[in-house]
């Protein structure tokens, strides 16, 4: 059964506020935190409106990788998945996803995450906050690693 759409319209403009004023102050105090605490909001709510199989896959998927990646920043984990698979990208949902310190590849993995949510649904509530997501992981991604932000980039582009 499909969600209520009633006060989505509303919903997703407050999170769209909320991802773009966290992730601008984000920015300008290089806080990783801040970025991510701001875009937690659109990601639950993206969780809660997915149905189909591939989108509510992607959206879970979505939530672990920042969930990971916050324990990551909190903690200071660093490790390089390049060097450990032996390769400087792999194969994600048919998306190269450039490897690097672990802090790094979250945010292009939630990309991808959200570009499959992008591709693969018709709603167009799923598809706003899956823009919002990705404008929060470019902003994620260059408080964390800006030279990093130019593979992603370029990913995103492709």
């Amino acid at each position: 059964m499909a969600r209520p759409t009633k006060h989505a319209t509303l919903i997703c403009a407050v999170l769209s506020g909320i991802m773009l004023v966290g992730a601008l102050i984000g920015v300008l105090a290089d806080s990783s935190l801040l970025v991510i605490a701001a875009v937690a909001p659109s990601v639950l709510y993206e969780v809660y409106r997915t149905e189909g199989e591939s989108t509510r896959w992607a959206s879970w998927a979505l939530l672990g990788v920042l969930i990971l990646e916050t324990v990551f920043l909190v903690f200071g984990v660093s490790f390089d998945v390049g060097q450990f698979l032996g390769t400087a990208k792999q194969d994600v949902a048919g998306y190269q996803v450039p490897l690097g310190d672990v802090k790094v590849v979250g945010p292009a993995l939630a990309g991808v995450c959200a570009l499959v949510l992008l591709a693969r649904t018709r709603g167009r509530y799923t598809k706003w906050l899956a823009i919002n997501i990705i404008v929060a992981m470019v902003a994620l991604a260059y408080t964390i690693d800006s030279e990093a932000l130019k593979d992603l980039v370029g990913m995103g582009l492709n």
